[in-house]
């Protein structure tokens, strides 16, 4: 892809060293702005698993994330990305545990579903090589510029629809708004005063998204939005539950099929995420990171589906925050792959992410949403605005708004392949 000349100030380049503490800071950052929780919770939640079940299940999801994580920001992709659960798999898991009996009993039959399809990832990239040539074959650069449009545009209704308007126990639409609108506030604010600061500003920038949620939570105390108990209650240290070892696996090959159209949903929703992250710090993919990418993906997939989890994919938001740090180095993605591992074993430590009030991570992830947008539009400019062109760009902004918005009860009258493409 041919991007435009770079107008984000990076400080460190993703292969740029940094000192411990900085590291770990940017890295917590990363992982405080995701919402990795999310999808093994509400799966949890419908399977009807028990107290200990779902939180073996939610503690599956952080380390594979972070297993994930080190594998294609250190090893294979070598990409400042971090790696969290998806959310397109979740009818599909539902689908096939409830089909085998529902219940812990059921997610034996997801995970047998999950191991070959995430094989098939890894032999799509480096050991084939077909992945680059479907992309640069699909995918020229106005389309991955309106990709990463799309990345952006689609996930604002989502943040504001599941994290600020949706209300949760004595929780108000107007009580989550402030949240959300505290946080973003100091974000933005954080984020104006470092630039006007220059050098001296260098640490609003750094820990913007940290001040952000530290704000958001404070506001949610002072308005009894923000429970805690969930710490106390948690364990210090405990395992995840690993296939094969804690959890018989069986196979079937329709929930094996379903899967495999999934992964390739999956793989795609990731690829968007990759430009969004290569139109940030303003480096073309190569064939080759595309296609130990695509391998990356797989593995992570893999080892996810050992470890008792569901697929893994790139997230967008963490871009946002690139962009808005100026500080792309992967050693700070390092520290959150170790962090995402740590606080997949330390239960105490995920219960801390875990409550955290939903609104004021809408709020954050809002923002982050308009800058991951806004460099697809950097991106695309360049491209002249014929009436092709404009089509080009203009109408998967449309149908990725269809998709976002569309009742989900009129979805979920649709067949599961045309679900999980809405997805």
């Amino acid at each position: 892809m041919q991007q435009a000349a770079p107008e984000i100030t990076l400080t460190a380049q993703p292969d740029d060293p940094l000192p411990i503490g900085k590291a770990a800071l940017l890295g917590l950052q990363h992982v405080l702005a995701m919402d990795v929780y999310i999808v093994p919770f509400i799966i949890a939640s419908v399977l009807a698993f028990s107290v200990g079940d779902a939180g073996a299940f939610i503690q599956s999801a952080f380390v594979a994330a972070g297993v994930a994580t080190l594998i294609q920001s250190q090893l294979l992709m070598r990409l400042p990305v971090v790696q969290g659960p998806s959310f397109v798999p979740i009818g599909a898991v539902l689908a096939i545990a409830f089909g085998a009996g529902g219940g812990i009993g059921g997610l034996s039959a997801v995970i047998g579903a999950l191991i070959p399809g995430a094989i098939l990832v890894m032999l799509l990239g480096s050991p084939t090589g077909i992945f680059h040539r479907l992309v640069n074959r699909f995918v020229p650069p106005i389309v991955g510029g309106a990709i990463i449009i799309v990345v952006g545009v689609a996930l604002m209704p989502v943040a504001l629809k599941e994290s600020v308007f949706a209300v949760h126990g004595s929780a108000t639409v107007g009580g989550n708004i402030i949240l959300a609108f505290v946080a973003a506030l100091f974000l933005v604010g954080c984020m104006l005063t470092g630039m006007a600061m220059g050098a001296k500003g260098a640490w609003l920038r750094l820990l913007s998204v940290i001040i952000a949620l530290v704000a958001g939570c404070v506001a949610a105390a002072f308005m009894g939005q923000l429970d805690m108990s969930a710490v106390s209650a948690a364990t210090w240290f405990s395992m995840p539950r690993i296939a094969f070892l804690n959890l018989d696996v069986t196979f079937s090959f329709s929930a094996m099929l379903t899967m495999l159209i999934v992964y390739i949903v999956v793989l795609a929703e990731t690829t968007g995420t990759w430009f969004a992250v290569g139109a940030v710090i303003d480096k073309p993919l190569s064939d080759e990171q595309l296609d130990r990418g695509a391998t990356g993906e797989g593995l992570g997939c893999l080892i996810s589906a050992l470890l008792c989890s569901t697929p893994v994919t790139g997230y967008s938001s963490n871009a946002g925050i690139i962009a808005i740090t100026g500080i792309a180095s992967r050693a700070a993605f390092a520290a959150a792959g170790i962090f995402l591992v740590l606080f997949g074993l330390v239960g105490k430590l995920s219960a801390v992410i875990a409550s955290i009030p939903g609104p004021v991570i809408g709020g954050v992830f809002g923002v982050l949403c308009v800058v991951i947008a806004m460099n697809g539009f950097r991106v695309v400019r360049g491209t002249p605005l014929t009436e092709r062109n404009m089509l080009v760009i203009g109408l998967p902004i449309l149908m990725a708004l269809f998709a976002t918005l569309a009742p989900p009860d009129f979805v979920k009258t649709l067949p599961d392949l045309v679900q999980y493409i809405l997805g």
